[in-house]
């Protein structure tokens, strides 16, 4: 178990260091973290995009990036699908987004012929650590999936699963957020959340998961809470996952914890052939290096992650 993204990173530290391909680098903050990253946490960093733009933002912001590979691409979709190229030459082991739009970057990641899927459904998950709370909270989908039926809630939450268990969870947590407790027909989350625990009970997604749902945020992060409220579950108070009904609620949660609360905060998108990077133009630097550590972890943890 991790109490913080420093132990994520000595951890990565102490193992092989990978290989991060970077799409569209051109952007200041994601240079700063870059270098960073390039010093403790990577074996090699390789930038795709305009070389004269990313040479002159390093240069105005004193920021090394010395040991980096530049391939020069100026065209942002072109640079993507030869981030893409990459990993499926296993020239690298994680991808990350710089300065492009998601669409962009996505369809290149998406292609069916040169792409990187794998059949299986591409989330985004949020390692959140506020000290409010106890320990991480991992959070999804709140950046790809706009408004997820009951399947994809199941591929969500398997997801979510396989990223826990590299981090060492167990048993793993997860909560199906809704407004209120008891299931009502004209509210999807809760009619989702009930057949979500169901599923559950009967071990779908393994015997280390309990899954709770439908359930509210208080209950979910406060033992208080759910004493006040005569609600009984191993989940509440001490969740570990929490599933977001649609897009709208998981961005303004992240999003208030990140500006409100403080919080520090990294995002990965699992599903593909590797892990992916998919940080938000306003993402601050640090968050933007929690990301990066995050993804060297996983190619760290997950067995020959970039081979197709």
């Amino acid at each position: 178990m991790f109490d913080d993204f420093n132990d994520i990173g000595e951890f990565v530290k102490h193992g092989k260091k990978g290989t991060l391909v970077v799409a569209a680098a051109a952007e200041s903050d994601l240079l700063r973290a870059l270098s960073i990253a390039n010093e403790l946490y990577l074996n090699r960093i390789i930038l795709v995009g305009s070389r004269k733009k990313i040479t002159e933002i390093s240069s105005n912001e004193s920021i090394d990036i010395s040991e980096m590979e530049i391939i020069d691409v100026a065209d942002m979709a072109a640079a993507c699908e030869k981030a893409v190229t990459l990993i499926r030459q296993g020239q690298a082991d994680f991808i990350m987004k710089g300065l492009v739009d998601t669409s962009v970057f996505l369809k290149a990641v998406i292609n069916k012929a040169d792409g990187l899927m794998v059949g299986r459904l591409l989330s985004s998950i949020m390692m959140v650590r506020i000290t409010s709370y106890h320990k991480f909270l991992i959070l999804s989908d709140g950046g790809m999936i706009i408004d997820p039926d009951l399947e994809k809630k199941q591929g969500i939450i398997a997801n979510a699963v396989d990223f826990s268990r590299l981090l060492g969870i167990s048993p793993i947590k997860v909560g199906c957020l809704a407004a209120k407790e008891k299931v009502n027909p004209k509210m999807p989350a809760t009619v989702d959340g009930a057949a979500l625990k169901q599923l559950s009970q009967h071990q779908y997604f393994g015997a280390d998961v309990l899954v709770e749902g439908p359930i509210a945020m208080d209950l979910l992060i406060s033992k208080k809470a759910a004493q006040v409220k005569g609600y009984e579950s191993d989940v509440a108070g001490d969740v570990d996952v929490i599933i977001m009904p649609n897009i709208e609620t998981g961005n303004a949660i992240i999003k208030v914890m990140t500006h409100l609360g403080n919080a520090q905060l990294g995002g990965i998108v699992m599903g593909a052939k590797v892990p992916i990077i998919l940080t938000s133009r306003s993402d601050s630097y640090e968050n933007k290096l929690n990301s990066i550590i995050l993804g060297a972890f996983l190619t760290q943890k997950m067995d020959d992650c970039h081979q197709i």
